[in-house]
This record gives C-alpha cells, sequence and structure tokens, in this order.
C-alpha cells in the first residue's frame, strides 16, 4: 500500500473525488485505483472568507506500487501493527493489581488481559451507568457522592469531558493506533482513526468504555467496583498487595497505580507509606463560555453553518506580563460546563461534550501557570492544599455547589455582574454572579485579563464583554508526581507502578492511555506467568 499526503478539496466534495485527485497526480486512470484509505483530514480555513478546504492524507491500493514510488511525494504506507513485547523470566505468581479505571488503568488492563495476564481492577467509584445516576443527581439537585462523581468511577474524569483524543506525545510502536482501534472496536466513530483532532463525545465514551470493561473480562480480567483502596501493604521497599475498604486484602508483588488527579486521599496513604512523592507545577483558572455560533462564524467566516462543518474549536496562548503562561484547555465546542467537584463543600468546574457538539454554548477552560513556589509550603502534597484553597472559597460563596459567574467586562472593571447578555451559563446545579477578583490573588486574575484580551485579537468575539466566566478550574493536571525510574517502577518502592495523569506522567485520555500501555510492556517483558 502507497501514502499520498496534502490531498486539498473543497467542501463539497465525494470519495471519488478524492480518487480522481489522486488518479491526476500520479499520471493513472481511477479504475487503477482498487482501495484507499482516509489516515488523516483536517480543515484549512486560513481563507475562509474565499473557500474552506479538506486536507487529506490517504493510503491506496494499485498493481505494480514499485513504478509510483518514482514520485517524490509517494511513499509506502507505515505499518498501523502493535506488537507485545515477549514475556520475561521472571515467574509472577499473583495476578497483578490495578488500581483505577480512568484511561491508564484501563489500557494497562487491556494489554495484560490481552496477554494472559488476567489482572484485578479495583475501582473505587461505580459502573458507569451507575455512576450517570449519580452524577445527575449532583447536577440536578446538588447532592454530591464523594466516592461516585465526575472524578471517580468507571472510565475515569475523561468519561465527563469532550472525549479528546488529541495529543502532542510522539509514538513509533503504534500504542495510539492500538488505542484508538480499540475505542473504535468498543463503539467509538470511526472517524476518530483519521480525523485530525478526534475526539469521542462522553455519550459515545461512555458505551466504548462499558465495552473495553467487558472485552477484559472475557480475557480473564477481573473487576471490584465500590472497591476503595485505603492501604497498601509495603515490607522490605516492596509492594505486596493492597487494602480495600479498610478491611479486604489482596495480594500481589506487582501494583498499578492509576488513581487519577483527584484521588487527595490516596496520595496522602501513599506519603504517609513513604512512597517518594514531589510537588509538581499546574495550572488554574476559570472556564469561558460563548455562543457556538459566534465562535463558529470567528473560524469559518461565511462557511461557519456548512453541513460538513463541524462545531468550530480554538486553541489559544499567552505569555503574560508576569511571566505565567495563559492558555486554553480542553475546549468543548457545542458543550457544557460542568460541577465536578469529588471533595463536600468544594466548587470545581470542568468542560463536557457529546459527540454531535450541538449545544448552544461552546467553552474552554483558560488557565494561569503555577509553580511549586506558589504552593503554601515545601510539603509534597501541597500543590493538594493550593487546590483546595480556591474550591473552598468559590463555595462559600453562596454555601452551595452553585458557581461564581462574571461578565468578562465587569471582570475588566471588577465589577459583580447584574444579569446575563446573550451568553447564558449551562453549569449546573446552578450560578452565583461574584467578582472573580476576589477569588484569585492579583498574578492570576491580572494573568487571566491580559490573556483573554490578547486571544480576542487572534479570535474575534473572545474577548467580548458579555463573554462568561464561571470559577473555579483546579483540576487541569495532578499537583504531585509519583516518582518512578526508567522501567516505570517507583523509586524506592519495588512492583509499585506510577501511571497515568494522577501520578503525574500524562496529559488527557490518550497520554495516559499509551503511559498505561508502556507500564504493561514493562510488567509484561519482566514477568512470565506463573500461576
Amino acid at each position: 500500500m502507497l501514502r499520498i499526503n496534502n490531498i486539498k478539496l473543497p467542501l463539497d466534495h465525494s470519495i471519488m473525488d478524492l480518487k480522481r485527485e489522486i488518479a491526476k497526480k500520479l499520471a493513472i486512470h481511477t479504475k487503477d485505483i482498487k482501495n484507499i484509505y482516509i489516515r488523516k483530514k483536517s480543515i484549512d480555513a486560513r481563507k475562509k472568507n474565499d473557500m474552506i478546504y479538506f486536507i487529506y492524507n490517504i493510503d491506496f491500493e494499485v498493481e505494480n506500487e514499485e513504478i509510483l514510488l518514482k514520485y517524490d511525494f509517494i511513499s509506502k504506507s507505515p505499518n498501523y501493527d502493535y506488537s507485545f513485547p515477549n514475556p520475561g523470566n521472571i515467574p509472577l505468581y499473583s495476578k497483578p493489581i490495578i488500581v483505577g479505571f480512568g484511561p491508564a488503568g484501563m489500557f494497562s488492563a487491556l494489554i495484560l488481559a490481552e496477554a494472559g495476564y488476567e489482572p484485578i481492577i479495583l475501582e473505587r467509584g461505580k459502573k458507569i451507568d451507575e455512576r450517570k445516576k449519580d452524577v445527575n443527581n449532583f447536577w440536578n439537585n446538588g447532592k454530591l457522592n464523594t466516592e461516585s462523581n465526575v472524578q471517580f468511577g468507571e472510565g475515569g474524569a475523561g468519561t465527563f469531558s469532550d472525549g479528546k483524543l488529541n495529543t502532542l506525545i510522539k509514538d513509533k510502536y503504534n500504542r495510539i493506533r492500538k488505542m484508538l482501534n480499540e475505542f473504535v472496536e468498543a463503539g467509538a466513530p470511526e472517524e476518530i482513526l483519521y480525523i485530525n483532532k478526534p475526539h469521542i463525545g462522553t455519550d459515545k465514551l461512555e458505551i466504548a468504555v462499558k465495552n473495553i470493561r467487558r472485552k477484559i473480562e472475557k480475557l480473564g480480567g477481573t473487576f471490584y467496583f465500590n472497591s476503595k483502596v485505603t492501604d497498601f501493604i509495603i515490607e522490605n521497599n516492596k509492594i505486596n498487595g493492597v487494602v480495600v475498604n479498610n478491611s479486604e486484602k489482596l495480594y500481589s508483588n506487582v501494583v498499578i497505580l492509576a488513581i487519577g488527579h483527584s484521588a487527595r486521599d490516596t496520595f496522602k496513604t501513599l506519603f504517609e507509606k513513604g512512597v517518594k512523592i514531589t510537588q509538581k507545577p499546574f495550572s488554574i483558572g476559570i472556564r469561558i463560555e460563548h455562543l457556538k455560533e459566534t465562535i463558529d462564524k470567528s473560524q469559518y467566516g461565511k462557511y461557519y453553518n456548512h453541513p460538513k462543518l463541524k462545531a468550530a474549536d480554538y486553541k489559544l496562548s499567552y505569555r503574560a506580563k508576569n511571566g505565567r503562561a495563559v492558555y486554553t484547555f480542553c475546549m468543548c465546542p457545542g458543550g457544557y460546563v460542568v460541577a465536578s467537584a469529588s471533595e463536600e463543600n468544594m466548587v470545581v468546574t470542568n468542560g463536557m461534550s457529546e459527540f454531535a457538539r450541538n449545544n448552544i454554548n461552546s467553552n474552554s477552560a483558560i488557565l494561569v501557570s503555577i509553580s511549586p513556589e506558589d504552593f503554601p509550603s515545601k510539603h509534597p502534597l501541597s500543590g493538594v492544599d493550593f487546590q483546595r484553597i480556591y474550591e473552598k472559597m468559590a463555595f462559600e460563596i453562596s454555601n452551595s455547589y452553585y458557581a461564581p459567574v462574571q461578565l468578562f467586562g465587569d471582570f475588566l472593571k471588577q465589577k459583580k455582574s447584574s444579569k446575563f447578555g446573550s451568553v447564558k451559563p449551562t453549569y449546573k446545579p446552578g450560578t452565583r454572579f461574584y467578582d472573580l477578583n476576589k477569588i484569585f490573588p492579583d498574578y492570576i486574575s491580572s494573568s487571566l485579563k491580559e490573556g483573554i484580551l490578547t486571544m480576542g485579537k487572534k479570535l474575534k468575539v473572545f474577548s467580548d464583554y458579555e463573554s462568561l466566566l464561571t470559577g473555579v478550574e483546579t483540576r487541569s493536571s495532578s499537583p504531585v508526581r509519583i516518582e518512578r525510574n526508567e522501567e516505570y517502577e517507583s523509586v524506592n518502592i519495588e512492583g509499585l507502578y506510577p501511571a497515568g495523569e494522577g501520578a503525574g506522567y500524562a496529559g488527557g485520555i490518550t497520554s495516559s492511555a499509551v503511559d498505561g500501555i508502556r507500564i504493561a510492556e514493562k510488567i509484561i517483558s519482566k514477568y512470565k506467568k506463573g500461576w
């Protein structure tokens, strides 16, 4: 199979048009092209008021491929096959335990299960269907279940998000492709295999997560939900197992920690057991909402409502005068700002979209970089204390899970808003007008103002007076790093494998999944099944 890149076509085209364009470039007949496979599809909207194009990378099949390799723009198609490592020589006499079933736990479990290692997966939250009921009860009635919420439960925090799968990590071992293929097999849209910025959406993601769990079970994996790891059995700097729900002991000399960025109680337990944990930079800020139509118009011009164009996204960044990075994060086209607390009496926001991205508003986090020097102390868990300060302040404004909101123009004037403009809040259970300047220190609020104003010069309407700000966004990433060595084991506890975003080694669904796959590979290449 051969690869040709940068096939450019207008919005209204067909698969046959793709074939014709390839045939034209190669000076062959379309009937000579037997099959084509879209490998990448992106949008070129640089001349949005003139013409918008789709750009394709295509794999195709023809006879006598060697003849066409004379063209410098033709290459052999890359191999997409994922290869499992060869098993190691050390007998593993107990099934590996995986703590957490977010992306890192999910894909480490899948790889281990496919390799015959029959993992045991412990998830503190509930299965997705039960979890959804608890989340909706929180959003609609303000009743928080601290063990079953947006942060905890089957699928992890990413299940209630936009389901973004784009990443900046490099991958030459087809781990990302393995993840994408598994999601598609489990019910995710096939377009995630080739779209430039793939996303699943929370409605499709919950289906895929359940089906991946079922596949792991068929392969010999065992799941325990409502099973919170409350202690770790450590002897002579080696992991020997875990304690579940303060009572049941499960023994294994291999434990993967895929606990997520909000498992604050587990961070504390690990620290008290002597596991090496250090402070880590992260970011905090607010959510900004606009009408989806205004963002679409800004990005697509006169083509903003074209049926082949989906809701527009954006990615913006700025370096503030005080040196802080300000950037958009987890942009949710046609989405919702959602309540994401996991502890009582705290307000936390995040963003979520369904696959169709067809809600009236689009939103994004606007974040400001925070360093350990900003934390209250040198304690390894002080970043958690830093997050809690602002989450608690946001709660105390109304003594409820209602989030503080403000029009951007009023934020600039340091004035509490009194009514909404064209943008109405999507956050539930509710909102309260408040001057967000009173929550954040000046180095955060001034950075937000500078950043949004500058971003408004790049993206029309972004800094409009009526753009709606909702606070606070504190869980963009983990505030700790559970230190590990080159073999992905804890630096001081043998057999303990910190994984994913919660351990400080990933930043989203894809990078967390890939981290979980890497750890599974390390375990497979070290141990052989001994039971």
